[in-house]
């Protein structure tokens, strides 16, 4: 049986409940708090702990510690007092909707075709799980149909504590070795698990399974799936950016991958046409500078890392220059991008010391160092100047 401080277990529905304050320490996190009873499901199993209040007191974390359950709270409680706790009842339920649909995936797939749950997270969004055996699309799509069609059975879920002699006779999964007193958690023709997480009492309840996406992962399958609630609210936000797109592309929602294509088309032909004009430009620019000397500063705004380069390469070739720096402000980034041509053989020494004097960084092999300096362009041409001038 469930221990009598575990009324998360004795009723996974309770919303609101009222217990004595055991115990109120300072903890890392605000105060940490015991109970003499909680509905409050503290982190474990993949499942995240349950957040909610205790009286004015938020509570930001549930944990198992030394055999209790402990609540972190942003206020402390007095001890003896008897404190109305509420949990966020659509985050818990949420979980309890997910985790039930993991359950039954898992189980499906393991039944199918002998693959083993080897990890299992509950995120934000979606939920994640890991499976030791490589699963196609094709397996996916099928095993997706079976499992909603156990919701539709409207099954109930049935939670026991077997003793250890009708432990050993049970078939269930586990993901390592147990002892003492173990929690099963029993799908009908789909699952049988060790398990300590919350779950809905009927499969109905979940509503409906999804497969979001899959790849592999460490030899095996990652799947990312949403159900329940989770699953509407991850459609609702697919349907409000699908909306954003098709505001903005003037396309249908069934257009929109095919707008798309056209708009990078768009793009890249633009791109061609702006790299044509930019390279016209900087021969424009290398012609009307000087031809030889000792150092060539240039200074040119708004420069791709790849347009600086490639024009740094070309007076490098064109000009007879001992060092050339061409130097772009990025005006947003309150910086100056550089590339530094020098025939100096101390060239690596030398910019690391310009690095330091002008808050830059950057590096790379001689007779070329690239990076950025994040001072005036004054302060850059004096100190280049000053060494290579």
């Amino acid at each position: 049986m469930e221990e009598l401080n575990e009324l998360f277990y004795r009723d996974p529905y309770c919303q609101e409940f009222e217990a004595e304050v055991l115990s109120c320490t300072v903890g890392k996190k605000g105060f940490d708090v015991v109970l003499s009873d909680t509905a409050f499901y503290p982190e474990g199993g993949g499942q995240p702990s349950d957040l909610g209040n205790l009286g004015d007191a938020k509570v930001l974390f549930v944990k198992r510690q030394n055999g209790q359950v402990v609540h972190q709270t942003d206020k402390e409680l007095k001890v003896g007092e008897t404190v109305k706790g509420k949990i966020d009842w659509a985050r818990r339920y949420d979980n309890m909707q997910n985790h039930s649909c993991e359950h039954i995936f898992s189980g499906l797939v393991n039944r199918k075709y002998g693959f083993n749950n080897v990890g299992f997270h509950m995120g934000d969004d979606v939920l994640t799980v890991d499976f030791d055996g490589y699963l196609t699309p094709e397996q996916l799509a099928e095993m997706e149909e079976l499992t909603n069609a156990a919701f539709r059975k409207g099954q109930n879920i049935h939670i026991f504590f077997p003793s250890e002699e009708e432990l050993k006779a049970l078939d269930f999964r586990s993901k390592k070795e147990l002892k003492g007193k173990v929690r099963i958690v029993e799908f009908p023709e789909a699952d049988i698990c060790a398990c300590c997480g919350t779950h809905v009492k009927n499969t109905a309840e979940i509503g409906s399974f999804k497969i979001l996406s899959s790849f592999k992962h460490r030899g095996g399958t990652r799947v990312e799936f949403a159900a329940g609630k989770r699953l509407i609210n991850y459609i609702n936000m697919l349907l409000r950016e699908s909306a954003s797109c098709v505001e903005q592309l003037s396309a249908k929602p069934q257009e929109i991958s095919g707008a798309l294509k056209q708009l990078y088309s768009e793009k890249n032909q633009l791109a061609e046409k702006l790299s044509k004009k930019s390279e016209r430009i900087m021969n424009l620019i290398s012609d009307s500078l000087p031809s030889e000397g000792k150092l060539l500063f240039v200074s040119e705004p708004e420069l791709t890392p790849f347009e600086i380069k490639v024009f740094c390469n070309r007076l490098a070739e064109k000009k007879n220059f001992e060092s050339i720096l061409v130097l772009s402000e990025q005006a947003e980034k309150k910086l100056f991008n550089y590339i530094l041509f020098s025939k100096e053989p101390n060239l690596a020494a030398l910019s690391r010391e310009l690095n330091k004097e002008l808050n830059g960084r950057g590096g790379g092999k001689p007779p070329f160092v690239q990076g950025s300096f994040a001072s005036s362009e004054e302060e850059i041409r004096k100190a280049v100047e000053a060494k290579l001038g």
